[in-house]
């Protein structure tokens, strides 16, 4: 097992990552108070929920499912696990526990911070995206039809459980998807672990345990250190949304869950890498290298023939990263170093997506 530290002070709290740890007692030791909720998907439950709640052992205990799919990460199923909590008695000394992928993780995440104006949660994530990225961090949230994560908030989990095992069960596409933000982390900071990644690609594609375990470790240690800085994005952590601005476009665009969240920033890092190159900041043979590695995945690099150039800048008008009117693009200058630029202009955005590859 592996333990990675998000340093926040009082706010502090270990990620643990390895094999098996389902069934040991990580969750037990940091659930606060003498009740607990489960929060997870009619997906992810029928295999995962029995052995997680054998190793609970307090007072009371209970069990919320959603439905499984980005478009059910909204309102309704926020008020579905409150009304819950209400209904069986729940008090502000209950933790939650999210188990299952980003959607169950966030919306999870948004009902603790709610609920009796917050309770303690704990991530227990089963997709690699999860654990890679969503569980970590304390960026909550549910989408709105204009925008996707427009309403949420900063809460910390007290503790993040990744068991690489229930990765066995995750269909390949939503294994794909997580891949993307694991090339995500050496894009924008390590070149080293980009390289690492361009070695390993099919190890990972394969889930060779070694090869994930480090890979996730890798990942969540940047995402700690870079959180540790920034815990509310007013700096830093802007740099993990290399393409999530094309990316989070495409997911709205389309409808939730139409293209997975890692298939559309997989298009959304090779547009921003093809833009850095437009103005002057990223080689060309990065931008292959960029473009290559995505490729080997199988992830999309294409642009769906439903978003057109027009599309896209209408809805990135809206996107979080806007401020004062000001769209905040990252971009790259070479591979592993990103930046933040409030300086592209529409017409140079609309010129990469009309120039893109089909």
């Amino acid at each position: 097992m592996r333990t990675v530290e998000v340093d926040l002070g009082a706010a502090s709290y270990p990620i643990y990552i390895g094999s098996g740890l389902l069934k040991n007692d990580f969750c037990q030791q940091h659930i606060v108070g003498n009740s607990c909720m489960l929060i997870s998907n009619t997906t992810v439950a029928p295999h995962y929920a029995e052995v997680l709640s054998q190793q609970i052992k307090i007072d009371k205990t209970g069990e919320c499912l959603l439905e499984d799919s980005e478009q059910y990460k909204n309102l309704e199923s926020l008020e579905k696990i409150i009304t819950s909590l209400l209904e069986q008695h729940f008090d502000r000394n209950t933790t939650l526990i999210a188990l299952g992928g980003g959607v169950v993780g966030d919306i999870c995440g948004f009902a603790a911070a709610s609920f009796q104006r917050g309770v303690n949660f704990i991530q227990v994530p089963t997709t690699l995206l999860a654990m890679v990225d969503s569980s970590v961090g304390g960026k909550t949230a549910v989408n709105h039809a204009l925008g996707k994560n427009m309403i949420g908030a900063f809460h910390q989990p007290q503790c993040v459980v990744i068991d690489i095992d229930t990765l066995q069960t995750l269909e390949e596409r939503e294994y794909r998807a997580g891949l993307a933000e694991v090339i995500k982390y050496g894009l924008i900071i390590d070149a080293e672990f980009f390289d690492w990644l361009q070695q390993n690609i099919q190890l990972l594609m394969q889930r060779d345990s070694e090869a994930l375990i480090y890979a996730i470790e890798r990942s969540c240690a940047i995402k700690a250190d870079v959180v540790s800085q920034d815990e509310k994005e007013q700096g830093i952590r802007a740099l993990l949304n290399l393409g999530h601005t094309f990316g989070h476009a495409i997911e709205t665009g389309l409808g939730y869950g139409e293209w997975l969240h890692g298939e559309a920033i997989s298009t959304g890092m090779i547009l921003a890498a093809r833009l850095s190159e437009m103005l002057g900041l990223l080689s060309k043979t990065d931008v292959k290298r960029t473009t290559d590695i995505f490729k080997q995945t199988g992830l999309p690099t294409h642009i769906p023939n439903a978003m057109t150039a027009d599309r896209f800048t209408e809805l990135m008008a809206v996107d979080k990263k806007v401020k004062d009117g000001v769209l905040r693009l990252i971009l790259m200058e070479s591979i592993g170093k990103a930046v933040i630029k409030d300086d592209v202009s529409p017409a140079q955005i609309k010129a990469v997506i009309e120039t893109h590859p089909a």
